[in-house]
């Protein structure tokens, strides 16, 4: 079994997250969503919440392969709790190319596990910082956002 692990803080969970858990829907047998936590960063929005509106968000897509989890720890690490393959990351330029591959080879290096890029395609000029920014400039960011995960950002203002 292809079993895809694909973790952020995603804080938001983004259009262009869902765009990239749609394309590794259509590859792999499975896709997991871990919700991992960053020591650098506080959270702008309930990681619980955010995994519950994703799982509903899913459901709602019929992506029935996907699920979402929480995790603590090294992304590696728990993508092999898990049985995955490859671990999944979205590229939306050559800047995050850049990012991600030195990331991706030492992930390698110390779990054997690879990572997969998938192209964010009309969606990179989305990311959850942009979003966030856009928050805190009291900007409309629903066209950026599933529905699911909208409704968390609006009750947390």
């Amino acid at each position: 079994m292809k079993i895809g692990f694909y973790a952020g803080s995603f804080d938001p969970f983004t259009i262009g997250h869902l765009h990239i858990v749609k394309k590794a829907g259509q590859i792999f047998d499975k896709v997991i969503i871990g919700i991992g936590v960053n020591s650098k960063k506080t959270r702008k929005f309930d990681k619980n919440k955010m995994c519950k509106a994703i799982q509903d968000l899913l459901i709602e897509q019929n992506i029935l392969n996907a699920e979402c989890v929480l995790f603590d720890g090294l992304t590696a690490d728990i993508a092999k709790e898990y049985g995955a393959t490859f671990l999944i990351r979205g590229i939306r330029n050559g800047v995050d190319y850049d990012f991600e591959e030195n990331i991706a080879l030492i992930n390698e290096e110390i779990s054997g596990i690879d990572t997969v890029y998938f192209r964010a395609g009309a969606y990179c000029a989305i990311s959850s910082s942009m979003v966030n920014e856009l928050i805190e400039r009291g900007k409309d960011v629903s066209k950026y956002l599933p529905s699911q995960i909208y409704e968390i950002v609006k009750e947390a203002k």
